[in-house]
């Protein structure tokens, strides 16, 4: 069937195909579209970055700068910190992120009481669910005010001053990061969780039968096999690593506090503030184009790298 499908004309096998797995194709349909419209349709506005931008004259109307904007950028204050700040923070969301999402599946794939499983899944997903203002406002109202904050009413208890943490910057890289794993940790949970259901018990009654115990059990085939998993989910990441979790990170910050903002400034609220304050379209587009192609690099390289592992752990 197979061989004469392709003898076929091309036609004939598109044809054949739609209405083997039309229902397939018309559920994907909705994502492809917004995918196209919010992905695909906007890249004409890459020329932006080379360009004067100007709103009367238009997209193609503004006169060409070359390269300037980049050397804008690049040659200011803000590139190398931003930068910095960016890579810095995304790779504790990776590594933490990774690290305890491992772990907490783990533990829920442990536990015998289904009841209790259901019930940590929960508590752990809900915050997924929580906007950036919300988390921002747990942060600076509940969490980390001067006068009723929660972690500075614990630490006068024991006698210890209260702290100002809205005017000091160290730890705040900490705090985002912790936010962050917070709000996001439940799904990541559950992908994991998954993918560890999927492995065959076969195999653990087999090693239960060589006299392994749990741990040797986790350390030889559960992460073992979970590793295509951490690696899918660590290539995503990568791809995003020039991104950072902007929304939540500006709920917390803001972008007035400059006792904080040195800290945790990272390229898109670099960008945000150019926006808003100079209208510099310009440099704005140049700044994201960079992320987008160090991000392409990353992914691609990363997967090579992964491949070079073992050819099952590329993502493409």
């Amino acid at each position: 069937m197979n061989g004469t499908l392709k003898n076929k004309k091309p036609s004939l096998q598109i044809g054949y195909e739609l209405r083997r797995n039309g229902l397939y194709y018309l559920m994907a349909l909705p994502a492809v579209i917004l995918v196209f419209l919010l992905k695909y349709l906007p890249m004409p506005g890459i020329v932006i970055a080379f360009k004067n931008y100007n709103f009367r004259k238009g997209l193609w109307g503004s006169s060409w700068i070359g390269l300037n904007n980049f050397k804008f950028f690049f040659t200011s204050e803000y590139a190398l910190r931003t930068t910095l700040n960016t890579i810095w923070i995304n790779l504790n969301y990776l590594f933490w992120g990774t690290l305890l999402s491992v772990a907490l599946a783990i533990i829920l794939n442990e536990l015998t009481n289904k009841k209790l499983v259901k019930l940590y899944q929960n508590v752990m997903f809900l915050p997924y669910f929580f906007s950036a203002i919300i988390i921002g406002k747990i942060v600076t109202d509940i969490l980390f005010s001067m006068d009723a904050g929660l972690v500075n009413q614990i630490i006068s208890f024991f006698g210890i001053p209260k702290v100002n943490w809205l005017k000091t910057a160290e730890p705040w890289v900490k705090i985002v990061v912790s936010a962050h794993l917070w709000n996001s940790i439940g799904y990541n949970v559950i992908i994991y969780l998954a993918a560890i259901t999927g492995i065959d018990a076969q195999m653990y009654e087999a090693a239960s039968l060589d006299g392994a115990g749990k741990l040797q059990k986790i350390w030889y085939l559960t992460l073992p096999m979970l590793m295509p998993a951490i690696i899918l989910m660590a290539l995503l990441s990568i791809g995003t690593m020039m991104f950072g979790d902007f929304a939540m990170i500006y709920a917390i910050i803001g972008e007035d506090n400059m006792a904080i903002l040195p800290k945790v400034d990272i390229i898109e609220t670099y960008i945000y503030r150019a926006v808003r304050k100079t209208a510099d379209f310009g440099t704005s587009s140049a700044i994201g184009l960079f992320q987008s192609v160090v991000g392409f690099i990353l992914v691609f390289g990363s997967n090579a790298l992964a491949k070079k592992i073992d050819k099952d752990y590329g993502l493409f």
